[in-house]
């Protein structure tokens, strides 16, 4: 450290359990590790508000929270929108949904205004003239006319048109959802950049979203997944302190200065996230990631797990992400226990 101050630390509680490292396989089963572990804390008699779940960014709370509804565990989030209340996450999710269903209006009405001069009377003369054409005839589960469906869409306004065709070049069931995204995302790009001032923030959610993605192999499960009513109100709806209703709570580290919990998960320690890979290029940005650090473990009362997946793919620096952070690389074995998750 370049201005280290001389202190000496303790702890006033005897006994406890060492502070835990979890490597784990991918980053869902990094998620789905939290997940076990705070249901087994729930059973042994924890309340969900005394457990936090730590990470550096926003963004990386995102699969995350896909596992936390699907399991049904209600949570609350500081510094950050949950992942399907952001509108850039909402626009993706609408082009899905369309491809899933055609008929899907609402979906519609939401990619079709964010078509530059489009209003909202030329949106509605516009899915009315789709749902019009009736694509859907189920037969086993599966529609015959979606390919013809797709084709006769043609003649409308510039704009529109472009929105048309990008659906229907990625409106084959057997392209990949994955591979959907990626196109899709090529067609939003100037849409994005056009629509948000920071752009280049919520980009991290983007390439995120389409982490998540590569691991579904149609969209039904994936649409299905993302539809989940999470189990609480949004965060500008949290209710007052001394609620008998409990939340897990979510938080970047910078909102949990000051606080504690008897249990922390601090995620994603991994070199590139944590430190971030951008840090390293200034001492003062990597000085004020490993007070972020102390800051995130120093939470912790009674338990500390400390996370990472591993082979993680960088788009940004095109990098492949598997070092542990240096801020915990080569700590001595006899601080803290290993554990290595799997896919069973």
């Amino acid at each position: 450290m370049r201005h280290k101050y001389a202190k000496e630390l303790f702890t006033r509680t005897p006994g406890g359990d060492l502070p835990s490292i979890v490597v784990t396989q991918s980053e869902n089963l990094q998620s789905k590790f939290v997940v076990q572990k705070v249901l087994e804390l729930r059973e042994q008699g924890v309340p969900l508000q005394t457990i936090a779940v730590l990470f550096r960014s926003g963004y990386l709370s995102f699969d995350l929270e896909i596992e936390l509804n699907k399991a049904n565990i209600p949570f609350v989030k500081f510094g950050g929108f949950k992942f399907i209340e952001t509108s850039h996450i909402k626009d993706m999710v609408a082009y899905l949904r369309i491809l899933e269903n055609p008929r899907d209006a609402v979906a519609w009405n939401r990619v079709l205004l964010l078509v530059d001069g489009v209003g909202p009377r030329t949106a509605e003369k516009v899915i009315g003239d789709i749902l019009a054409r009736r694509p859907v005839e189920m037969t086993g589960g599966k529609s015959e006319s979606l390919p013809a469906f797709w084709k006769g869409l043609q003649n409308y306004p510039g704009r529109v048109q472009s929105l048309l065709e990008a659906l229907r070049d990625v409106s084959a069931a057997d392209i990949p959802p994955a591979e959907k995204v990626q196109t899709l995302l090529t067609y939003y790009e100037p849409i994005f950049t056009r629509r948000y001032d920071d752009f280049n923030k919520r980009r991290k959610d983007l390439e995120m979203f389409q982490q998540i993605t590569e691991r579904y192999r149609a969209l039904g499960p994936l649409l299905a997944d993302l539809a989940l009513e999470p189990a609480n109100e949004s965060v500008s709806d949290i209710t007052a302190p001394g609620t008998d209703d409990e939340k897990l709570v979510l938080s970047t580290i910078h909102s949990a200065k000051g606080l504690e919990w008897h249990t922390v998960f601090v995620l994603y320690a991994l070199d590139g996230r944590f430190p971030t890979a951008r840090a390293a290029m200034t001492d003062d940005a990597m000085e004020e990631e490993r007070r972020l650090m102390y800051v995130a473990c120093t939470r912790a009362q009674q338990n500390l797990f400390i996370t990472y997946p591993i082979n993680i793919y960088d788009r940004e620096s095109g990098m492949v992400l598997s070092k542990p952070s240096r801020f915990i690389a080569g700590l001595p074995e006899n601080l803290l226990e290993t554990w290595v998750v799997d896919e069973e």
